[in-house]
């Protein structure tokens, strides 16, 4: 099965690809990058409005994922190797692009930033020490925000208007409730870059990844029950 839904991965990413679909998600992240961040701002700071970001975006790339497919040509692939599968494998396409631009948007940040913490911090933590953190905290914001899309689409939701509202409204939940895995690795960011102590939020990732697991499952197994 392992296999079969690596296939169908590729298939949709280059479906994707091919369909234009990840361009505007792109360039609205690209857009948000370049008004939020500045040349030679604090690193820490950059990396964690670049990993929040990143949350919402990732949720828009869930649909633009599922939407890539005409809806003949994903009954064919359903009724040749079922609705569960084709619905990871959309999940994992939109992660896969989601962890690219989570990578992207840390190297790009490192590269065009200033020192590492702010003026006042305490101390200095070292620009690998927070390349780990913010890497750490815009996966976790990837994880979560293909959890939001996931929960935002279909089969979950299958009238598509409610879609974009669903999705914008779980994204802000996932990063304003304290609760939140994204909210605390966000604020691992920003609390270091004020104080200059940094820490690789690992709880965070490990919650994020147990969720999106659990909902993708979830999600996936919802649509071998209803009709697309």
């Amino acid at each position: 099965m392992t296999a079969r839904v690596g296939s169908l991965t590729r298939y949709h990413l280059e479906l994707l690809l091919r369909s234009h679909a990840w361009l505007p998600p792109f360039l609205a992240y690209a857009l948000l990058l370049v008004i939020g961040v500045s040349a030679g701002d604090p690193l820490l700071g950059g990396l964690g409005f670049g990993a929040g970001v990143l949350l919402p975006v990732s949720a828009w790339y869930v649909r633009s994922v599922l939407s890539a497919e005409p809806p003949a040509s994903r009954a064919c692939l359903v009724a040749a190797v079922g609705p569960v599968r084709v619905h990871l494998g959309a999940l994992l396409a939109a992660l896969t692009v989601s962890l690219v631009l989570a990578v992207g948007q840390v190297a790009a940040v490192w590269w065009t930033s200033g020192p590492v913490a702010d003026a006042g911090a305490r101390q200095d933590p070292g620009a690998g020490a927070a390349v780990s953190a913010g890497l750490a905290a815009s996966v976790v914001c990837a994880l979560l925000g293909v959890l939001a899309g996931a929960l935002a689409n279909r089969p979950v939701l299958f009238h598509a208007q409610y879609g974009i509202p669903a999705a914008l409204t779980l994204a802000t939940l996932l990063l304003v409730v304290p609760a939140s895995p994204a909210n605390a690795a966000v604020r691992v960011l920003v609390s270091a870059a004020r104080t200059g102590e940094v820490a690789v939020p690992w709880g965070s990732l490990l919650v994020a990844v147990v969720l999106l697991a659990a909902a993708g499952g979830g999600v996936a197994a919802l649509a071998g029950r209803r009709p697309e």
